[in-house]
């Protein structure tokens, strides 16, 4: 493609507040865009990652009615980094609640990587409330999807980075590294859980771009966001989603043929690989599916940007 699409100009939130999901915990949830527009929302990745402002500008603010929200424990939403009624089960709950809220009878929902999980899993829950699903960096969390990014599989291809992630684990540990991750994480030794974090966060931080971004590696290192995003992804991890069994996704993807949507994947996502894509669009073979041939994992690959852009433009014209 000889001209990439680029994100729409910045734009602030014309609504932010704390919304009580109840079990202790008070989500961020912000708005932007236009007031009347189709109702979309956005889902980070991680999961703990957080939203970013970047975000907001996947959508024409003139069109749509952007929502984006902090998923518990991390960005901004209360108690920071806490895994107490922290699931899967819980962020779904706490999208109807925001949805309900809104007055939004469906809402266009587009997610990246863990966000891509959380979409599925959201649509599959409610299929009659999503007008549309956006997914990019399909990931299931299925075990040998995490096995290939945190035990072996990445490592062949960023053995210089491997090393700097399995360096604060001791070497007869190194057979469960998420699990032992998890225990340094959810422990009581506040050093050692820096440590860790940022040890865990920079390994991500270090792989997602086709070209590693060194103030990436720096951003994702910074010790509160690094122990928000590794303390809940090993959360998660260490449970299996919390899904009743290993390939519950795409076992249950029958439930949302009707729903329109579209796969875009990087051809080098190392993060999660194209297999999971590739099992994803043969399971809705009436999905749009858009293979990025020059990108990496990265919501910001420039090849990514372009084709969420251009699926967003064409929904609203659709609508």
């Amino acid at each position: 493609m000889s001209t990439y699409r680029t994100l729409y100009p910045e734009i602030k939130p014309f609504h932010q507040c704390h919304l009580d999901v109840g079990d202790g915990h008070q989500v961020y949830v912000e708005q932007s865009g236009n007031p009347d527009g189709i109702p979309a929302v956005y889902l980070h990745g991680g999961p703990g990652g957080g939203s970013q402002p970047s975000q907001r500008q996947v959508f024409d603010p003139e069109k749509y009615h952007i929502v984006l929200f902090d998923q518990r424990g991390c960005g901004q939403s209360r108690p920071w980094a806490s895994l107490e009624y922290n699931t899967t089960w819980h962020l779904v709950a706490d999208m109807e609640l925001i949805r309900i809220g809104l007055g939004f009878d469906k809402w266009l929902v587009c997610g990246g990587s863990w966000g891509s999980t959380l979409a599925l899993t959201y649509a599959i829950s409610h299929p009659d409330r999503v007008s549309a699903l956006i997914l990019r960096g399909i990931f299931t969390l299925r075990r040998l999807e995490l096995e290939w990014f945190y035990q072996s599989g990445a490592s062949f291809i960023f053995p210089d980075a491997w090393e700097l992630f399995i360096d604060p684990i001791p070497a007869d540990e190194r057979g469960d590294l998420i699990g032992a991750y998890y225990r340094r994480l959810t422990g009581g030794d506040a050093a050692e859980r820096i440590r860790c974090a940022r040890a865990w966060s920079q390994w991500e931080g270090g792989t997602i771009n086709l070209l590693p971004r060194p103030q990436q590696i720096d951003l994702f290192g910074k010790p509160d966001f690094a122990e928000a995003f590794a303390r809940i992804e090993t959360h998660y991890f260490h449970h299996g989603g919390f899904f009743d069994y290993d390939n519950w996704i795409l076992q249950s993807v029958n439930a949302i043929q009707h729903i329109p949507t579209t796969i875009i994947q990087g051809r080098y996502d190392v993060c999660t690989p194209m297999k999971t894509a590739w099992e994803l669009h043969q399971s809705m073979p009436q999905a749009d599916f858009f293979i990025i041939p020059d990108s990496g994992h990265a919501f910001d690959e420039p090849g990514i940007t372009d084709r969420l852009i251009r699926t967003t433009e064409y929904i609203s014209r659709c609508n």
